[in-house]
């Protein structure tokens, strides 16, 4: 047999379908999908510690007033400024602005997201596929990934006209670092025999790169974008407070500066259930495209 056919078959022997899988659905509906997960322990544990953390907030600032709190905004004052419909400082869910501050760090970070993802992921597989182009950018990499994002912004404004693009390239450099790491381990990561197994089957390094690299580093590069993209957010933060005119950051900043305390909660709340939302659709593509992963996962 032809060394392309037997690679084929070998791989199609080793996705092929027990008996037990071939008579279950092989994806539940989202009505089954959810019921499970209501009748599971994990959403009323994550509410529980939601109410912990506002219970604790609540008791140290609203009632014991303790010292260390004690310049805090209470609980009870950001919940009545976040849904006033005349606030105090201007900013609440029913007031324009507040939505025109999230769309643009929206914005931002799934820019710098998508080129950290491209440029991230191309060059830790070269990185990983190369030892020539590994011993060429490796030093260079971990001589500037611990920079301090605040260390960048000076030469991000001299380097990019205009404030939107030097936002942009801020947010962008602490996802990129994750990224190109992250994609770098996990080609590191792959059993030497796979290689071995692909070259005793007569594959090219090309075949070798798409069909034993790429697919054996992706729960790194998928662990990669999770932290990529969490890091996006606070890096945004960064270059926003400095730089930005708008957005979550430069609400933050600028209503520490006016002294307006629970703007700065509520931006801080909505900023981190954003990150939350967009880490989770990271999760969720990721295991979608791994499908193999979760099935052997549940097999051992």
């Amino acid at each position: 047999m032809p060394p392309d056919r037997l690679k084929g078959a070998a791989v199609q022997v080793a996705v092929a379908p027990t008996a037990d899988e071939e008579s279950a659905p092989r994806r539940l509906p989202w009505s089954n999908r959810a019921r499970r997960w209501l009748l599971s322990p994990r959403p009323y544990l994550m509410l529980l510690g939601f109410a912990i953390f506002f219970g604790l907030w609540y008791l140290t600032v609203d009632y014991l007033k303790l010292p260390l709190f004690a310049k805090l905004p209470a609980l009870k004052g950001v919940a009545t400024e976040w849904f006033s419909r005349n606030p105090a400082y201007g900013t609440s869910v029913f007031t324009p602005e507040y939505y025109s501050h999230i769309w643009l760090s929206i914005q931002r970070v799934l820019i710098a997201f998508s080129l950290a993802t491209a440029l991230g992921i191309t060059l830790g597989l070269l990185m990983g596929w190369s030892r020539l182009f590994f011993d060429f950018t490796f030093p260079l990499l971990e001589t500037l990934r611990p920079i301090p994002i605040l260390a960048w912004v000076p030469l991000a404004i001299l380097m990019w006209p205009g404030k939107e693009p030097a936002i942009i390239y801020l947010t962008f450099l602490a996802s990129f670092f994750a990224t190109i790491l992250n994609t770098l381990l996990g080609v590191q990561s792959i059993d030497q025999a796979y290689f071995r197994a692909a070259r005793c089957l007569g594959s090219s390094e090309w075949q070798i790169f798409r069909h034993v690299i790429v697919p054996g580093a992706m729960p790194f590069i998928f662990t990669g974008l999770q932290i990529g993209m969490g890091v996006a957010w606070f890096s945004l933060v960064a270059g926003e407070m400095l730089a930005g005119e708008y957005g979550l950051g430069y609400l933050i900043w600028n209503s520490y500066i006016l002294l307006q305390f629970p703007t700065i909660i509520i931006a801080m709340i909505t900023l981190g259930a954003i990150g939350y939302f967009f880490s989770a659709m990271v999760r969720v593509v990721g295991n979608r495209l791994m499908t193999w992963k979760v099935r052997m996962e549940g097999q051992g």
